[in-house]
């Protein structure tokens, strides 16, 4: 097992060399000593041993040597490090974090972690220990800093062996977080891989269905379930569960005909899932819901009874009961459901809302109304509003209540919490000595003796419910039947909380699908957490343990909702000792008092964004982010300082990180560009010859990319909103002026503004009206975002509750012709709307505040759709040949094809960016937050009549809108935002906001940020363009990277355009000459290396060459560019389709490449020239090129 930085065994052999440097100064008969000391076999043994097996070795196979060899060297470093009076190779941490890791004591190594982080300077070579403390990341839940540590391992080693345990992980982890996009990624690379996981193929793919039902497309889902059941040899489990979700899904979507019609397919699919697996209590649940549905009252309680029988505590099942017993005006053995079902879940919303709609049936008020009130505490209670309504109603009557009213004098709600439900009274609910009962009678003896005595048995482990109804009725019993039970799979955003599992032994309580029910209701910020996540990845599902203090603290994650919690949940080891539960609880967020640490409040790692060093985060612990408990340390001081143990202290100081060593992606000239091509391949041939590597294109391995800091010091306030820069051309000599080249390209000044541009240039506008290309070509597809009408300078949420920055719209696709006649009917509509306010004006002599109520209502909604038409491409000549002509009297520096513009020299076309597309919008319609592919420079031009509102935040604060979209769980690249600018302005964020009117140019200088919102009915064009300036290839480069860190694809292949540069420009500039020429080494350096590697394994290169135009490639799986040497699949070589891979996903596949092809598409000679020919050209000919048109 190869390792990345510092191997194992050189580890553990330099612990043998300060050992016995120690020990030459000691006496040499003390026993205590020798039993801290390590055989030459024990420290053999050892050296196998790191992050990487864990959830592969198996500690008590070997009768707990293993075990108990790796306590002793824990014993044995600790004892050293204690003796080291500070001179300790930071190696050793790093090996005490993987013993601990093995052994499960999380808490020790991630201490053990930290002061390895502190140490180490290049502590981000070492993949094992980034694999390490990215699991014990995962163990407490800290998901953005496991998921930033995954993500670290992937960049400096694509090959890692546990690769697909990362991917596995992360895939789980977005699913959390609600980024289905890269979730599904994620899963399918882990998929594809064909190294040993944790994880059965199966079970993989049955995490791809349910994600398709996550994002409730049941449809996609429902197929996936059906593919996966006609997989051979399917594992019993995986069976079961995938029938039990077709069976809840068929309950609940329309996915067949009418009720009965998909009721019986529900129940049928329950029933095959119960013939798979007969003690799963989840599908008995499921099954007693359908029968309850459907009327079949003694069917649906007999199911809840096995329900009850077969698996652990649920509110859910005894809230379906009390509706069942309430269906049967049975309101006290329904009364001692509802509080069974909150005792075991205090904010289960719908148990309470029942529960009060049974006492204000029964004309108690005053306990209807403390029902109410617990379940607007619940935070799953999504219509507080309706119940604050009914609370306040109910206030109001209750004084004047009929008394003349028969009364039912059920207990009151103190009461049957202070004598029904005292833990005293917590009985085990017996199993029924009859199979099968009849009659209500039967009924009420199967569940009336009370829920007091349900409790006892499952005192010692029952889950939190979540995700529950939250709509009330207050109209009686039976609405209420059917208002509480909705689909536990449209859950809020389809959120379901992801559980892996621990090794253990087999249950037959196993489940890969929640053992209960979720109650709907929909948060707004469309997030979901995760409770008792642990990081062994079972081959099947193990037991479903989790008890009140297993989870973790409300601080550390916005909800506990156990989904799929059969898939994945955590449990406890009888190895990790006590304590467990208690030190994941004490995960929670201080407040950071130092100014220049700007730590976000959970578990920071190293790959925090905090400004301070891991070294000075030592000395001040005081700010550092209270963690975890380690119930006993062992290490007291460590270089001097004070490691905590368990007499003295109760936390562990999770490392602050941030920049500690910045990203270059472009280093420093520490390597030399100077050698020929031949001293090049001489220094790849002298490498050592160890098989095919990873698919780094560094010469030397560069820290994983970050995003900047927040620029210091901050702006004052009055300094955040700055004018825009803007330029009033009067003629066609202004336009052609080459300072406004200049003037736009300067980095300083991150948007321009030509006004005026069309009439300067006597600009055609209307070739690009609305009317003339319906003209031109009507039956022309076009791109719908069916969006929510706002202000723009405001983001709600559906409700008009909230400010958020999510900003989703719907995708669909129409003809330029429909979307012609709704521009139009929308303009009209407008004018009518507009004539009927005038009417209503003269009526009202308050007109200002008037207009200030409609104002406030609007924040309120609902808000008004409307349909936003967008990348429409125009890349075609033949049919907008006129349109893309006009666009020639452009100066060159915003040309869409232009010798300067380094996008001209990709070779090929990539829509939207080197080709013309058009934007027709309606007031309203949005482009959300983004900064422009790979960082290049945008043209937008609007063609009107109406003006469109723009928002630009400069390059450097990118990285502060990149945390603000981590914390609303977006995702920077790939989701659909708007900022909400009083975010912006707390953050010190500058945002310069100004209108474009028809005919002018707005230029988006590199990588700048913006967002931008139509104010009437206008038509936009824009492009991208690549100036040859060392600032835009530098910035195009390092997103080049961000995009390969983040798994997105970059729709500029820099190394192919890297090598076309070399090619056809004369680079003048010294910085970009440099740039690229390193790139051109780094490349030269991978395929001469990668080939010969290749021929030294047997593997022939086959020759392919190019053909003109033939867009670059890019690997099918990861979506990476490849470059020379593409790794193509036999079946698709013979087919001439060639399904491209790279490398590294190649191997995963296959990984003694028998079922590839290497096809090779440039000569070495013809690079080598290439590479040799590029030079510092002079400044002449760089000012000639850029003059020129």
């Amino acid at each position: 097992m190869n390792s990345c930085g510092v191997s194992l065994t050189t580890a553990v052999l330099a612990f043998g060399d300060e050992a016995k440097k120690m020990a030459a100064g000691k006496a040499s008969g003390d026993s205590q000593e020798e039993s801290f000391t390590l055989t030459l076999e024990e420290r053999q043994a050892l050296g196998g041993m790191d992050s990487r097996l864990f959830g592969f070795v198996r500690l008590h196979e070997d009768g707990a040597r293993s075990k108990t060899l790796l306590g002793k060297a824990i014993r044995c470093y600790e004892s050293l490090i204690l003796k080291a009076e500070g001179k300790v190779d930071s190696n050793l941490f790093c090996q005490l974090g993987h013993f601990n890791l093995l052994l499960e004591d999380y808490s020790k190594a991630l201490s053990a972690y930290q002061r390895y982080y502190s140490l180490q300077d290049d502590y981000w070579k070492n993949a094992a220990f980034l694999y390490g403390l990215g699991l014990v990341y995962f163990y407490y839940n800290a998901f953005h800093w496991a998921i930033k540590a995954f993500q670290d391992v992937l960049y400096i080693d694509p090959s890692f062996c546990r690769a697909k345990e990362i991917h596995l992980r992360l895939g789980l982890m977005f699913k959390v977080n609600t980024d289905y996009r890269s979730s599904l990624k994620h899963f399918q690379l882990a998929l594809i891989d064909c190294n040993p996981c944790t994880l059965s193929s199966a079970e993989i793919q049955f995490h791809i269905a349910h994600l398709h039902e996550t994002q409730r497309k049941y449809h996609s889902a429902k197929e996936a379930y059906e593919q996966l059941l006609q997989t051979e040899n399917l594992p019993a489990q995986v069976k079961a569960t995938v029938l039990q979700q077709l069976g809840w899904m068929h309950h609940n979507m329309d996915l067949v005909g009418d009720k009965a019609t998909k009721e019986s397919y529900a129940i049928q699919y329950l029933q095959k899932s119960l013939e798979a697996d007969p003690n799963s209590g989840q599908s008995w649940y499921f099954l007693g819901r359908c029968y309850s549905s459907i009327g079949k009252v003694q069917d649906a309680f007999i199911s809840y009874r096995q329900s009850i029988d077969k698996s652990e505590a649920s509110a859910d099942t005894w809230c379906s009961i009390g509706v069942l017993y309430q269906q049967q005006n049975q309101p006290m053995d329904a009364l001692q459901a509802y509080i069974c079902a909150v005792q075991l879940d205090h904010g289960h919303a719908a148990a309470w809302m029942d529960l009060g709609t049974l006492y204000e049936s029964c004309n108690q008020p005053q306990d209807a109304i403390k029902c109410y009130l617990n379940a607007t505490r619940s935070k799953h209670c999504s219509n507080t509003s309706t119940l604050a309504a009914r609370i306040k109603f109910l206030q109001n009557v209750s004084d004047n209540w009929n008394s003349g009213q028969s009364v039912s004098h059920h207990p009151e709600l103190q009461q049957l919490y202070s004598l029904c439900l005292t833990p005293q009274k917590l009985q085990g609910l017996h199993k029924s000595q009859s199979s099968c009962l009849s009659g209500t009678t039967e009924e009420q003896l199967l569940f009336s003796t009370g829920c007091a005595q349900y409790h006892q048995a499952t005192s010692t482990g029952f889950k939190k419910q979540n995700e529950h109804l939250t709509l009330c009725s207050n109209s009686g019993p039976q609405k209420v039947a059917d208002s509480h039970l909705p689909s536990h799979i449209a859950t809020s955003n389809g959120q379901q909380g992801i559980i892996f599992t621990k090794e253990s032994k087999p249950s037959k309580h196993r489940s890969l699908v929640p053992e209960t029910s979720r109650h709907t209701g929909d948060t707004s910020n469309g997030s979901a957490d995760v409770n008792g996540l642990s990081n062994h990845v079972h081959h099947t599902i193990a037991d479903v343990v989790s008890g009140p203090n297993h989870g973790v603290s409300p601080n550390l994650l916005i909800s506990d909702n156990p989904q799929l919690s059969a898939l994945l949940i955590g449990k406890a080891s009888d190895s990790m000792g006590t304590g467990t539960c208690d030190k994941v609880n004490n995960i929670r967020p201080t407040v950071h008092t130092k100014t220049d640490n700007s730590v976000v409040s959970l578990p920071s790692s190293a790959i925090s964004t905090a400004t301070s060093s891991p070294k000075s985060t030592e000395q001040t612990s005081t700010n550092s982010v209270t963690s975890l408990n380690s119930s006993h340390s062992g290490l007291h001081t460590v270089n001097g300082e004070g490691l905590e143990n368990s007499q003295s202290s109760t936390k562990i100081d999770l490392p602050l990180v941030s920049h500690r060593s910045a990203c270059q992606i472009i280093p420093s000239m520490s390597v030399s560009i100077c050698p020929s091509s031949a001293e090049v391949l001489k220094a790849c041939r002298n490498l050592g010859k160890n098989g095919l590597f990873n698919s780094c294109i560094s010469l030397d391995k560069c820290p994983p990319p970050r995003p900047p800091t927040s620029p210091y010091p901050p702006l004052p306030k009055d300094k955040l909103n700055p004018p825009t820069p803007s330029i009033y051309l009067e003629n066609k000599r202004d336009a052609f002026f080459p300072p406004l080249h200049q003037f736009c390209t300067n980095p300083k000044n991150p948007v321009t503004v030509i006004r005026g541009l069309a009439g300067a240039l006597k600009l055609d506008l209307g070739l690009f009206s609305t009317k003339t290309l319906v003209e031109a070509n009507n039956e022309h597809m076009v791109e719908v975002r069916t969006q929510l009408l706002q202000p723009s300078d405001e983001n709600w949420d559906p409700t008009g509750t909230k400010k958020i920055w999510r900003c989703e719209s719907n995708r669909s696709h129409t003809t330029i012709a429909k979307y012609a006649q709704y521009q139009a009917s929308s303009f009209q509509e407008s004018l009518r709307e507009e004539n009927e306010k005038r009417t209503q004006h003269k009526d009202h002599s308050d007109n200002e505040s008037t207009t200030s109520e409609n104002s406030g209502r609007r924040k309120k909604g609902p808000f008004k759709t409307i349909k936003f038409g967008t990348n429409i491409d125009l890349s075609d000549n033949k049919k907008w040949k006129l349109q893309l002509h006009e666009l020639t009297k452009l100066p060159a520096f915003v040309r869409v094809v232009s010798a300067g513009n380094l996008l001209s020299h990709v070779g090929h076309t990539i829509l939207g960016m080197n080709t013309v597309q058009l934007y027709m919008k309606v007031p309203g319609s949005r482009t959300p937050g983004h900064q422009e592919n790979n960082n290049f420079c945008s043209v937008n031009i609007n063609i009107g009549p109406g003006d469109c509102e723009w928002f630009v935040v400069p390059e450097d604060y990118w990285g502060v809108l990149n945390d603000f979209c981590e914390k609303n769980n977006l995702n920077f690249l790939m989701s659909s935002w708007w900022p909400n600018l009083e975010d912006l302005y707390e953050a010190n964020v500058p945002v310069y906001r100004f209108i474009q009117r028809p005919g002018d140019l707005v230029w988006i200088n590199a990588g700048t940020v913006h967002w931008v919102q139509a104010v009437g009915w206008c038509n936009n064009i824009a492009w991208n363009v690549g100036p040859l300036t060392a600032c835009q290839y530098k910035l195009a480069v390092e997103r080049y990277e961000w995009n390969k860190f983040q798994s997105v694809k970059s729709l500029v292949p820099m190394v192919h355009l890297s090598w076309n540069m070399a090619r056809n420009i004369k680079v003048s500039d010294p910085k970009l000459f440099e740039m690229i020429k390193y790139c051109l080494l780094k490349i030269l350096k991978q395929c001469q290396t990668l080939r010969e590697a290749l021929i030294a394994a047997g593997k022939d290169v086959i020759w392919h060459g190019r053909t003109n135009d033939e867009p670059a490639h890019y690997c099918s799986i990861c979506e990476v560019e490849v470059f020379n040497l593409l790794f193509v699949t036999i079946e698709s070589n013979t087919q001439k389709t060639y399904i491209v891979h790279c490398q590294d996903c190649a191997r995963k596949t296959s990984r003694s490449l028998e079922n590839f092809v290497v096809l090779e598409q440039y000569k070495m000679e013809d690079l080598i020239q290439v590479y040799d020919q590029f030079k510092l050209g002079s400044d002449r000919y760089a000012l000639s090129l850029s003059s020129s048109s």
